[in-house]
């Protein structure tokens, strides 16, 4: 009975703790929420919207290869997520990596063929390609 006891009391500071990270995001405070995501993955790798917070944090900070890191993470739990994929092609493509981050765009057409940021982000590779 203590396994489970001590499960209960584990997750409920998990939930407390990523009530707190929402918190911190409205209120701005990145590097507490970089912290703070950070010891939750520690205890839950997988949780796709701690993943999906750190990485979007670091891609509002330009850390486009560790941002990419977390998406890639969420991608493969969850491979048709069309927030996570668009942020992974923006990233792709702040590094100049535009085979990719078409690749990315057309994974997200099939989902959404009438994306209107995808089609935007499009454009722009198509210009700077030429």
């Amino acid at each position: 009975m203590t396994g489970l006891f001590h499960k209960s009391i584990e997750q409920k500071e998990i939930i407390k703790r990523k009530k707190e990270l929402k918190t911190l995001v409205k209120d701005k405070q990145y590097d507490k929420v970089l912290q703070i995501g950070s010891e939750l993955l520690e205890k839950r790798p997988d949780d796709l919207d701690v993943l999906f917070i750190v990485g979007s944090i670091y891609y509002m900070r330009g850390k486009h290869k560790t941002s990419i890191s977390y998406f890639d993470k969420i991608l493969d739990i969850s491979s048709y997520d069309p927030e996570t994929l668009l942020l992974k092609a923006n990233a792709l493509f702040e590094l100049g990596q535009y085979n990719e981050a078409i690749k990315c765009c057309n994974k997200i057409q099939e989902i959404d063929p009438k994306n209107k940021a995808v089609l935007e982000l499009l454009s722009k590779i198509n210009t700077k390609q030429r």
